[in-house]
């Protein structure tokens, strides 16, 4: 689920380029939204099969990632306006210099963000000395950062081996490396391998790992109607697959290439904010506190070289207008 950029591989693009007659390009009509295979992003799938961004009378292309770093490259270098992705990647991003805005809370990881371990390892404390397969800089690496801190061991305890989460998962199934972090759905993949199981998950840290829709704040500034009617339809969605359960998990789980069984096993790991959930977190400073948590524990683990200048990270006015 879900990778942060290296800053040397950043490179911004301003929304407002220079037109041929020399005055700012139009403000944009319509909103280039990316997501990829987290449950907690697949309710985009739903909203444009069932037509309920043209309902909200918003003009929205839709783009999924197949890898999610390239979602996250694709939003900071203005390839798309708008992305889901997890406040950890959202950080090293503005940490970059990359101008991004957070306006809306989707979920919060409770368990489909996992380090899975073949048989014979059954805590992280067993991890020390082993092999495991990650995506660095990944919020599965954070995670796996997360669990070895509490279990008062480093990341240099443990011989990880960088690769993309799929392929990390795919490794792991193989019998290649003795772990893995991958989230849902390549969590499927990696327990297909005889007498694995999790030894944490993101169930064990409730709040750290939220998941955000996150603009260019040019579009925010630019275009908020737009912005609105994106988050407008967010909660529509999440109303409709909410009276349609089966159809919704059919359309999830095909555009995440599993079947619905599978799909309905990740829907505990997957905690979706309500409208007031969000305004309550918006509104209380909530997501600012989590953020500087979030980023201090980066800069002392070394995901990140200092904690960036927050203070605008979040805009309320969206959920504010619900």
């Amino acid at each position: 689920m879900r990778s942060r950029l290296l800053a040397a591989l950043m490179s911004v693009i301003g929304l407002l380029a220079v037109s041929a007659c020399g005055g700012p390009a139009p403000a944009p009509s319509k909103i280039k939204l990316g997501f990829s295979a987290w449950p907690g992003w697949l309710p985009w799938q739903v909203a444009e099969e069932r037509g309920l961004f043209k309902v909200n009378g918003v003009d929205v292309e839709l783009q999924y990632f197949d890898s999610y770093t390239d979602s996250l490259t694709a939003l900071s270098t203005g390839a798309i306006d708008a992305n889901s992705q997890t406040l950890n990647d959202t950080i090293a991003s503005v940490g970059s210099g990359v101008q991004q805005t957070i306006v809306l809370v989707n979920d919060t990881s409770t368990g489909n963000d996992q380090i899975i371990a073949r048989d014979g390892i059954t805590s992280v404390t067993d991890l020390k000395g082993k092999k495991i397969a990650v995506e660095k800089g990944t919020v599965d690496h954070y995670l796996l950062l997360l669990a070895l801190n509490r279990a008062k061991l480093h990341e240099g305890d443990v011989q990880l081996v960088s690769t993309l989460t799929d392929s990390a998962a795919a490794a792991f199934a193989a019998g290649h490396v003795d772990a893995v972090g991958a989230f849902a759905p390549h969590t499927t993949t990696a327990l297909s391998r005889p007498g694995s199981s999790p030894v944490t998950s993101s169930a064990e840290f409730p709040t750290l790992i939220p998941d955000h829709l996150v603009v260019r704040t040019e579009m925010a500034r630019l275009r908020p109607d737009l912005v609105q009617r994106l988050v407008n339809t967010w909660f529509e969605t999440l109303a409709w697959i909410e009276h349609n359960p089966d159809e919704a998990i059919e359309i999830m789980a095909r555009r995440a290439g599993v079947s619905p069984l599978a799909y309905r096993a990740y829907q505990p790991g997957t905690t979706f904010l309500t409208k007031q959930e969000n305004q309550d977190a918006f509104g209380s400073r909530t997501l600012h506190y989590r953020a500087v948590q979030v980023a201090d524990f980066m800069v002392d683990t070394g995901l990140l070289y200092q904690r960036p200048v927050m203070d605008e990270l979040f805009d309320d006015q969206f959920v504010k207008a619900l």
